[in-house]
């Protein structure tokens, strides 16, 4: 049957985006890049929702979703980071291992492939997340590349902070620490009170700040679970975690 086929061919299209993205972020063109993340994140979306609503969900599907999401949401952003790393200055104490120290963004695309390695094993995740999804952060560091880019070049301290965020960002993926997601059980507002917010949140936040918005709407989601986690009791705690 033909319908059995289509949740992964938009998987397909999914990696298939990942992969442009990528040759564009080689090409120092993140904008391009970035625009090819946000059409894989679209195909990630519908992938899953298609095989739900037409009941063809199959182990190979979740396989290949993996793959798709390793290139798309770790290759690809990692690239970006490793062509900004490529054009900076670099003090001269750095320049023995300036060839070098570019690669070192390929990190967050090996804890990426990890993230969602424990995620299709970690049956705690069905209705929210435990550590940063891998499109949010593929999302975080497209949008800063594209709208903050010259700060790194700019300020002297562009570069240990470049290296410092992409350490934060590796390990938030692979944290233990419990995040929300907008996965609606109904259309009420009662129990959806945060994720309707954060909605209005980043709809207010894309109006003013454009591309840019998209990093300040991932630190949003990061504050936010932060904030409702410190609010579970201990007992809440818990039985997330078990």
């Amino acid at each position: 049957m033909i319908k059995k086929h289509i949740p992964n061919s938009i998987t397909c299209c999914n990696l298939i985006s990942g992969c442009v993205a990528t040759t564009f972020a080689l090409g120092y063109n993140p904008e391009m890049a970035l625009l090819w993340i946000v059409i894989g994140a679209t195909f990630d979306f519908f992938d899953g929702m298609s095989a739900r609503l037409l009941g063809v969900s199959s182990p190979i599907g979740k396989e290949l979703d993996s793959l798709a999401d390793v290139v798309t949401f770790g290759v690809a952003p990692a690239t970006i980071v490793f062509s900004e790393l490529y054009v900076l200055d670099y003090p001269a104490f750095l320049e023995p291992v300036q060839h070098l120290l570019p690669f070192f963004a390929f990190v967050m695309a090996a804890f990426s492939a990890l993230r969602l390695a424990k995620f299709n094993l970690d049956t705690r995740q069905t209705t929210s997340f435990i550590g940063l999804p891998t499109p949010a952060n593929a999302l975080f560091w497209g949008a800063l590349i594209v709208g903050q880019g010259d700060l790194f070049s700019t300020y002297h301290w562009g570069l240990p902070l470049l290296l410092v965020l992409i350490c934060i960002s590796s390990w938030l993926m692979v944290s233990e620490i419990p995040m929300f997601a907008l996965k609606f059980k109904h259309w009420g507002w009662k129990g959806n009170e945060v994720r309707y917010g954060f909605i209005l949140l980043s709809a207010v936040l894309l109006a003013v700040f454009h591309i840019t918005a998209f990093a300040l709407i991932i630190v949003c989601y990061l504050l936010i679970s932060f904030i409702l986690n410190r609010k579970q009791t201990p007992t809440d705690s818990a039985i997330q975690q078990h």
